[in-house]
């Protein structure tokens, strides 16, 4: 019999409904993988095609990389964040030791802070970086650029073609510092169709990184907006850039969802910035369904993220986390003597598994969630 509001259980029901209950909280592990599948039909769009999700399973997806930079981009980004950590009495950030110009590729390297060409100008440097990362597991690699910070399509995909490496293209404006002349002055919908346009000229699978400085400001929650209505209207997901570190973190989700944006579409990034052992935010990130990114695992200092990790993966947040290394640096290239694309995957997840990470959940860190993430239905026809 059923009455008004409810609905009678056959016992049968009753107790499978009771079973995947107690399953989900005795081995929250096991619950989450019953969520990750990738649905049927979906796609992953890179910069050479659109291609099948399970056709990168067989090795790690780093979700938030740059391989194409503007020659002057990171001495503006050292320069913006020197001024940011000024205005609010931080400590500076020390800066990176030049290395030594790698004796095969002379005039590919270029110092931490660059000074004329970076090696991210050099496409035989890049493919040899991809092909080492191609060796260390990496199946695929999200390029988190976009044209304020001077990434080319071209570049891209003539890395990925020589390499092998499949590529995905971010969209978008990145940050307060470095938005275009006269986007102030834009309107909501203006940026909407400037991003519109993008995703219309340039394959694209991807918004991010779209990012807040610090405090985010008013153009940052426009263009914030912006760039959820242009997910909405395309099917393409984003990840974000937070402030330092992570203030804005709830903000940026408040302000896509509130035009629509699914929350399992979004990574909120760099939150590995934000050292709490009691990952509150991470975990509120979590609980409305969006991915959090630790994005810069794999170099000094990225020991303070292991216990935070493990935490959410205890917790059940396994379907959540998505890890990448954010390379910037060529101190941190393979061929400059340090550790390459592949860091996360051969620095950090070692540090995981030797903290009790199984290697089920270590693969659907790094492998599943990131294809999940990327996979969607896009609403436009594929650039030409």
């Amino acid at each position: 019999m059923r009455g008004q509001g409810m609905t009678s259980l056959t016992r049968r029901e009753a107790l499978e409904r009771m079973g995947a209950g107690l399953l989900a909280v005795a081995t929250p592990t096991v619950a989450a993988q019953a969520r990750q599948a990738i649905p049927a039909g979906t796609v992953i769009r890179t910069v050479l095609s659109d291609i099948a999700p399970d056709s990168l399973s067989g090795g790690a997806t780093l979700f938030h990389e740059h391989l194409s930079f503007a020659d002057d981009f990171m001495t503006r980004w050292v320069r913006a964040a020197a001024d940011t950590r000024r205005e609010h009495a931080l400590p500076s950030a020390a800066p990176s030791a030049t290395p030594p110009r790698p004796a095969a590729t002379p005039a590919s390297a270029a110092p931490a802070t660059p000074s004329g060409r970076y090696f991210m100008q050099d496409a035989d440097y890049q493919v040899e970086e991809m092909r080492l990362a191609r060796a260390d597991g990496i199946s695929c690699i999200v390029d988190g650029g976009h044209a304020d910070m001077g990434r080319d399509i071209g570049f891209l995909r003539t890395v990925s073609e020589r390499s092998g490496m499949p590529i995905v293209a971010g969209a978008g404006f990145y940050a307060q510092p470095f938005y275009p002349a006269g986007l102030s002055a834009m309107s909501e919908q203006q940026i909407l169709d400037a991003l519109l346009q993008q995703v219309a000229r340039e394959p694209v699978g991807c918004f991010g990184e779209i990012g807040s400085w610090d405090y985010i400001t008013r153009d940052e929650r426009k263009v914030f907006r912006a760039v959820g209505r242009a997910s909405v209207a395309t099917g393409l997901p984003i990840f974000t850039h937070t402030g330092i570190p992570g203030k804005s973190a709830l903000e940026q989700l408040d302000l896509l969802e509130d035009v629509g944006v699914d929350p399992r579409r979004v990574v909120i990034g760099h939150l590995g910035n934000l050292v709490d052992p009691t990952v509150e935010i991470h975990r509120a990130v979590c609980r409305r369904g969006a991915f959090v990114g630790f994005d810069r695992q794999g170099g000094q200092g990225d020991t303070a993220q292991v216990p935070m990790v493990m935490t959410l993966i205890e917790a059940g947040f396994a379907d959540r986390v998505m890890l990448a290394s954010d390379l910037s640096n060529i101190t941190q290239t393979r061929q400059a003597g340090g550790p390459g694309y592949g860091r996360t995957l051969t620095v950090f997840v070692p540090k995981l598994k030797a903290a009790g990470a199984s290697d089920a959940v270590l693969r659907q860190i790094m492998h599943d969630n990131p294809r999940r993430f990327l996979a969607c239905v896009p609403k436009q026809p594929r650039p030409r």
